[in-house]
């Protein structure tokens, strides 16, 4: 939702609910602040590029979901906001032919308050709910579901990673985490968080986030993650992508990230073991690289 490091500079334009506020990005574009712990979802370039550029195009969700199949593929969108991240893949899904595989979408949100102000009238069309999208997340809000013929889409409500364990073991094939940062949120960038999305995660994952703080790659990397760099939106740093097997990474961390690991200040995630150095040195990923 809102990136790592990142400044952001918006200008405010009253139009506004309890707890959340549209404004306008430098870049022109209108994103969603939260007042409650003032961060904006998607700063700089606006939700619409940053869905496209940080996850829906590096998971190359189009050619995953034109691959056909009779199984839905399975997407893990952590963070649903104002529901940029899970409208693009919505919107992709509903767009491709009866043949392509179908598509389930399953949003974990604790606050619905910046979708409902996203689907206002005066602001569903900078957030690309006008029309069907729309509907279908009015659809989302009221019943906690709503299906087509090829998407399905599901909310659940709740504190992560909490609501993670109610998730089926092993079936995850994409993941969105898009939370607030580390600073307001440190909790689902945590080893623990990991853990429980692990658990929920098949072979031929991958996870996509705007986050390149090194201390969310280690936490991946104990969670039992294979982690390499991601795309970048924006001004903002490269993300992450992370995977259960490295051959579905096109850029793993190498030998030189693990040897600025050890020099860093700041490396860890605050869950981490005592031993978390020596663990990571000894993770699969890196003897790959030997």
């Amino acid at each position: 939702m809102s990136g790592d490091e990142c400044e952001v500079v918006t200008t405010g334009d009253g139009m506004s609910g309890d707890e959340c506020e549209v404004v306008t990005t430098r870049d022109g574009a209108r994103a969603m602040l939260d007042r409650r712990v003032g961060e904006v979802m998607h700063p700089v370039v606006g939700p619409a590029i940053e869905a496209a550029r940080l996850y829906v195009g590096p998971s190359r969700l189009a050619a995953r979901l034109a691959a056909g199949g009779e199984d839905p593929l399975l997407l893990l969108d952590v963070g649903l906001g104002a529901g940029s991240n899970a409208i693009a893949a919505w919107r992709l899904s509903e767009s491709l032919p009866a043949s392509a595989r179908p598509l389930t979408i399953v949003s974990f949100e604790r606050c619905l308050d910046p979708l409902r102000l996203a689907l206002a009238p005066e602001h569903a069309g900078s957030f690309g709910l006008a029309g069907a999208a729309g509907e279908a997340a009015r659809a989302l809000l009221a019943r906690g579901e709503h299906a087509t013929a090829r998407t399905r889409w599901r909310l659940v409500t709740g504190e992560l990673p909490d609501t993670l364990a109610g998730e089926p073991a092993d079936a995850a094939d994409v993941v969105f985490w898009d939370p607030y940062s580390a600073r307001q949120n440190p909790t689902l960038w945590s080893v623990a968080a990991f853990t429980a999305l692990r658990r929920c995660c098949r072979p031929g994952v991958t996870l996509h986030t705007y986050s390149g703080a090194t201390a969310t790659r280690a936490a991946l990397l104990l969670a039992g993650f294979v982690v390499g760099v991601g795309d970048a939106s924006g001004e903002q740093r490269a993300g992450t992508c992370a995977a259960l097997r490295r051959c579905d990474l096109a850029r793993p961390l190498d030998l030189r990230w693990l040897a600025r690991l050890s020099r860093s200040s700041a490396a860890l995630p605050a869950d981490a073991p005592a031993d978390a150095l020596q663990r990571i040195s000894r993770h699969p990923q890196f003897a790959e690289n030997m």
